[in-house]
């Protein structure tokens, strides 16, 4: 009998993944017999250099796109094969996104962001999670602002908004997607801060999508790609380490 993702300690995984683009000699293999797991409770980052396959995977994982062979589940569930309603419902009740864009709805102000996954799935939050989500805006600095649209935010409280929005419902697991890339660095660490400790102090299970050393060296964990393979699994690392091991893996190439 096949073990359990949950029986496993693992929020999401992949078995053999494979994906590519096209066919014949133009084919591109963006993954090649991809296996890992991300941690419950866990902060993962995905590293690797343009066109290694880290945003692929993270794509793969999240049910945004499908592979060309393999497997994926969410928590207990099988993604691969699902049907697209399936999928949707799925991804609003136990996946939460953050993206390096922050894609926020221009129309809604802060708070009418952060409530948007409820809205979509047609329900009003729960006592306890209203009250989770107060807690959220508190620690994220947003109490003046939740009448503000995103316009009239700035890069770093947009992201915040998004994060809020991402764990508001207590999501299984949250991809984020180069979530500093458009922050200056004061932001930027606030932000990794800010998912550091939704990991340490809320269990919550982050998988991270960054080309950025400084930004990897707030996971616990760390998934080096290149060319559609995964290269090297390491524990927490410093930037130093992290820019060093890249380095390596350019020359080697």
């Amino acid at each position: 009998m096949e073990a359990t993702t949950t029986e496993l300690g693992l929020a999401a995984r992949v078995q053999h993944l494979g994906k590519s683009y096209g066919g014949g000699e133009g084919a591109v293999r963006a993954l090649d017999d991809v296996s890992v797991g991300i941690r419950r409770g866990q902060f993962t980052a995905i590293m690797g250099p343009s066109g290694s396959g880290k945003s692929t995977l993270m794509h793969i994982m999240a049910g945004l796109d499908a592979p060309t062979s393999g497997r994926a589940w969410i928590g207990d569930t099988e993604v691969t094969g699902l049907g697209d309603l399936d999928l949707t419902i799925l991804r609003r009740r136990r996946v939460g996104f953050i993206f390096q864009a922050f894609n926020l709805v221009p129309t809604l102000d802060a708070l009418g962001n952060i409530m948007l996954p409820f809205d979509l799935d047609g329900r009003r939050p729960s006592a306890t999670e209203r009250a989770r989500i107060d807690g959220l805006i508190q620690t994220l600095g947003l109490g003046a602002r939740l009448g503000h649209r995103p316009h009239q935010l700035s890069g770093g409280q947009q992201q915040r908004v998004a994060i809020a929005r991402a764990l508001a419902t207590a999501p299984d697991l949250v991809f984020a997607d180069e979530p500093t890339g458009n922050l200056d660095s004061r932001s930027g660490r606030e932000v990794l801060s800010l998912l550091a400790a939704a990991s340490a102090e809320h269990g919550q299970s982050i998988a991270m999508v960054t080309h950025d050393p400084v930004a990897a060296s707030y996971a616990d964990r760390i998934l080096f790609l290149a060319d559609g393979r995964l290269t090297a699994e390491k524990p927490k690392q410093t930037a130093e380490q992290i820019s060093r091991y890249m380095l390596e893996m350019e020359v080697a190439a």
